[in-house]
């Protein structure tokens, strides 16, 4: 057993993860989290997006060796089943590769398995219902709530995986003069709402399974990610004010005429939509960015604590995760010198960070107003074709979400110039007349 004690704040994806690497590298791990204990209850219904599970966070999974046992959580899903406003239903791959396939998991029930596999460590401590009040940065101190009682704790170093709202990152800010620090936070003019779609009766899914559905309606839209008990999550992402906004839509009748007008073909899915959708509550949408992410070598956020992104690229979940990875390779470069350890992760992943949080801002626009566009089709129509005849061919998002050893940063400027390219090649009225081969000359030169 190694003599540092590290103290994780925050027992959600990244930190539980975090803790299982840490633990089976020898360290005692101390994890504090404010929730209770999952594996005693249920989450509160509402806000728990579905994630979609994909090679960056799969490969940060096989790091810690829980890859398969995560895999048995979750249902693949091979494309968006896209379903226009008076048009038929159509399925748009993601990826003109077979085997290239994003999952649906059920937050709560990955969490809750990437806990139950950290607490088989004898070295690792889960401290429930303890809500870290206050950090000393310098120290590595933290003061926390535990009932009535305020404790304290002392390790060799604190990480904050605890968040958007981080306590870690808030001690950070707190010392801006010695660590120049820089913050954002950009909300879209865009909040969410949980709903869902019931199971068939007998068992099963009432619409396609094995895919991402999208009811697109220019600024506002629906998604839906399948279950293993065949039931569907289904968000609401819409604005806040406007005909489509969540505090216009504040009754039951304007609520029923919206849905006649706007989403006919997933009404009939969906009885249950008055109680669900005055029930939960609507969730606001947002980025932040900030740097440092460590703090006198003692000091460290990683996670959404350090790069809150939006969701419209499935890669938030998936960003945490490799974050984890790209520690601990960085951890096996450097041993327990946690200033050097702490200042090259920072470094190798901070233009990372922003990059997928750009492109996420991007996907939003794009999933909400271009894939039933006829442009858009168009590329995606070539994408395909190019991914299947030409091997080393990755389109933008495949670039991003099925090439896990590229780094964010990279793939967004490869796969930026190839969609330019592309949008001006499918702009001419002969683009299928073009051969394959030309596409794939004019793109294979950027790659």
């Amino acid at each position: 057993m190694k003599k540092d004690k590290i103290i994780i704040v925050g027992a959600g994806l990244c930190g539980s993860l975090l803790a299982i690497r840490l633990a089976q590298r020898g360290f005692h791990v101390a994890v504090y989290e404010r929730r209770p204990d999952m594996r005693k209850g249920v989450e509160d219904a509402g806000r728990s997006i579905n994630l979609a599970l994909s090679a960056r966070g799969l490969m940060a999974l096989e790091t810690a060796g829980i890859k398969k046992i995560v895999l048995e959580e979750c249902i693949p899903m091979r494309g968006r089943m896209i379903h226009p406003l008076g048009g038929n239903p159509f399925l748009s791959n993601y990826s003109g590769r077979a085997e290239d396939y994003i999952n649906s998991v059920s937050r709560p029930g990955l969490n809750l398995a990437l806990i139950k596999e950290a607490d088989k460590f004898e070295n690792v401590e889960l401290k429930f219902e303890s809500k870290v009040i206050s950090v000393d940065l310098e120290k590595a101190k933290i003061k926390y709530q535990l009932g009535s009682k305020t404790l304290e704790d002392q390790g060799t170093i604190v990480i904050g995986t605890d968040g958007a709202g981080s306590v870690v990152r808030r001690a950070m800010m707190g010392q801006t003069t010695k660590l120049l620090f820089n913050y954002s936070q950009h909300f879209l003019r865009h909040g969410y709402k949980e709903l869902s779609i019931h199971p068939a009766v007998g068992g099963g899914w009432k619409i396609e399974k094995e895919a991402l559905h999208i009811w697109p309606n220019g600024s506002f839209m629906i998604i839906a990610l399948p279950n293993l008990d065949g039931s569907f999550t289904l968000t609401m992402f819409h604005p806040f004010e406007g005909e489509a906004g969540f505090n216009t839509l504040n009754t039951k009748e304007k609520l029923k005429a919206f849905f006649e007008k706007f989403y006919p073909s997933l009404l009939p899915h969906i009885p249950h939509l008055y109680e669900e959708y005055f029930e939960n509550p609507v969730g606001t949408l947002g980025t932040i960015k900030c740097y440092p992410w460590q703090a006198f070598g003692k000091g460290l956020i990683m996670g959404d604590a350090s790069h809150a992104i939006v969701p419209f690229y499935g890669q938030g979940m998936n960003a945490s995760l490799e974050d984890v990875r790209i520690f601990d390779e960085v951890l096996e470069q450097y041993g327990d010198d946690w200033e050097k350890v702490f200042t090259v992760f920072q470094d190798a992943r901070k233009a990372n960070a922003d990059a997928i949080a750009d492109l996420a801002i991007d996907n939003f626009y794009e999933m909400r107003d271009h894939v039933d566009d006829v442009a858009f089709m168009r590329k995606r129509k070539i994408e395909m074709q190019l991914e299947q005849q030409f091997p080393d061919y990755y389109s933008k998002y495949s670039l991003v979400t099925f090439q896990p050893n590229l780094p964010y940063e990279q793939a967004m400027k490869r796969g930026r110039k190839q969609d330019e390219i592309l949008l001006e090649m499918c702009g001419q009225n002969d683009f299928d007349k073009i051969p394959l081969a030309d596409y794939y000359n004019r793109l294979i030169n950027i790659i």
